[in-house]
């Protein structure tokens, strides 16, 4: 089945003017102008960002959307494409973000626009460790690209973690996956987008 819906979420103090996400923007527009396109900026809350995604995507054809995500949005897109049977494409996804963001309450500057800033609170850990104990599926429809070389998040863990789905291990890079456009050709087949 094509999918003609696409939603992208970003990592934690991160946004949509992130070189993926705009990297994804310009190549749905330019090769697939009919699919519908969200990239939200997410709360800092988990609860709140789950439950917007969740009453914006409402709508949406199941077996017709799929979804994206990196870091803690990769956790995000991994929970949703679990409870929406949907696609999903990880990029170096946070498998444990209660215990990864644990150390980071408090405010921070975003990535992309240091005159904005993200307050996370002690509450958020409990938010997260609440999605983190609903199981994935065992048959998983993802994608995981997984960097080797990530300096935040741990690739043996991404990869016990979804195994089970396709993976794809990333000798080096980094994190942010800076050569990210060098697997686009694989997400957009796996993507099968309209």
């Amino acid at each position: 089945m094509v999918k003609t819906h696409l939603l992208y979420l970003h990592g934690f103090r991160s946004s949509p003017q992130s070189v993926k996400a705009q990297t994804m923007a310009r190549c749905i527009q330019a090769q697939h102008p009919q699919v519908t396109w969200w990239c939200p900026p997410l709360p800092a809350s988990p609860r709140q960002a789950i439950d917007m995604l969740l009453h914006g995507v409402a709508a949406w054809p199941r077996d017709q959307m799929a979804v994206m995500g990196s870091s803690l949005g990769g956790f995000y897109a991994a929970w949703l494409s679990a409870h929406l049977s949907c696609r999903a494409v990880l990029i170096n996804p946070a498998v444990r973000p209660s215990r990864d963001l644990a150390r980071h309450i408090g405010e921070h500057p975003v990535w992309h626009d240091p005159a904005q800033s993200i307050f996370f609170e002690p509450g958020y850990v409990q938010e997260l460790l609440e999605l983190e104990s609903q199981p994935l599926p065992t048959s998983p429809d993802t994608l995981a690209l997984i960097a080797q070389g990530d300096e935040v998040l741990d690739w043996h863990e991404m990869f016990a973690r979804h195994q089970a789905g396709q993976v794809r291990l990333i000798e080096g890079s980094d994190h942010a996956l800076s050569d990210f456009e060098m697997y686009l050709p694989q997400i957009l087949e796996f993507l099968k987008l309209a």
